[in-house]
């Protein structure tokens, strides 16, 4: 019993940067931008609240720094796909590689002029992420520990998905955003600054994302600066969003699971079968595959991507 409520946490912890950039993912898709960028975003953000972390001591600046990387990643790829009507997979397959490569040489440069051989967070940084428990709750027995004894980013996960969830059902600029996502033309013509809307909700996409990958350089790598903290979780968030069905809500479940198949290597019984950890580092990848083609197969059209989701809208002249 406690092994596999000890498995259920660990998912938890493991599948909370999936829930980050699968939200953020979900924000731009629903713009009709499909952003392969992820990846990139969410190494940026990892950087960037990592070193902010180190400087300032700050759990708060940190947040900032990775939500604003993000942004800056978003900014590139929405000026590119949105004003100048590039690609979108190009664009976003170029941002994954020039954020994991800014990522890497920021940290690299850090690590070279610093006194020590390792970079690591301060205590008071460690000391603010470290799991909070809830007077009254954490202490009851299963339940407490399953829901009530997590660190504060996970918390903001959740909390984000609910929030993205009443902002796009429930809003008038989530509804304007839907609507765009549909049919951009037809949202234009009905007066919905169809430009700026796409613009906000990338970038906001893109901060999500940067909080994600603060949690895999913060929380995943231990407080220790660690090259490619974010290691394919990008690409696992983008399947992700179908997975989810481009709904914020479910794609809280669907990370924890995702989150359970990265850590399961760790918790599998010894069996008189000899399996590789190879083959449980490519399970999630194999799983994410299996998802698309799932998902293709079955496609219905509430479950479906936004119509207009990769195709660049060029408005014309009125």
């Amino acid at each position: 019993m406690n092994m596999f409520l000890n498995f259920l946490i660990a998912a938890v912890f493991a599948g909370t940067p999936l829930l980050f950039g699968t939200l953020g993912e979900i924000m731009s898709e629903k713009a009709g931008h499909l952003n392969l960028g992820v990846e990139g975003m969410m190494a940026m953000g990892a950087c960037a609240g990592f070193m902010a972390g180190l400087l300032t001591d700050s759990f708060i600046f940190a947040l900032i720094a990775a939500f604003a990387a993000g942004m800056l990643g978003a900014l590139i790829y929405a000026v590119l796909t949105v004003t100048f009507m590039a690609d979108q997979n190009v664009t976003g397959l170029t941002l994954t590689i020039f954020g994991t490569g800014l990522s890497n040489f920021v940290g690299e440069y850090m690590l070279v002029n610093s006194a020590s051989s390792s970079l690591k967070l301060p205590e008071k940084i460690t000391a603010t992420i470290s799991n909070i428990n809830i007077p009254g709750l954490s202490s009851i027995p299963v339940v407490g520990q399953l829901f009530f004894q997590y660190n504060p980013f996970v918390y903001l996960g959740i909390l984000a998905a609910i929030l993205c969830g009443i902002y796009l059902n429930h809003t008038k600029m989530g509804l304007n955003l839907r609507a765009i996502g549909e049919n951009p033309a037809a949202a234009d013509a009905a007066g919905i600054k169809v430009t700026k809307i796409k613009y906000i909700n990338i970038l906001l996409g893109g901060g999500i994302c940067g909080i994600g990958g603060a949690y895999s350089s913060m929380i995943i790598c231990g407080g220790v600066w660690m090259s490619n903290s974010v290691n394919g979780l990008g690409w696992i968030a983008v399947a992700l969003v179908i997975f989810a069905s481009w709904s914020p809500t479910k794609a809280i479940f669907g990370s924890f699971i995702f989150g359970a198949f990265n850590i399961l290597k760790y918790y599998f019984p010894k069996t008189w079968i000899t399996i590789p950890s190879a083959f449980y580092d490519m399970l999630p990848f194999v799983i994410t595959a299996l998802v698309l083609v799932i998902t293709s197969i079955r496609k219905s059209k509430e479950n479906s991507q936004p119509a207009s989701c990769g195709v660049n809208y060029f408005r014309e002249e009125r």
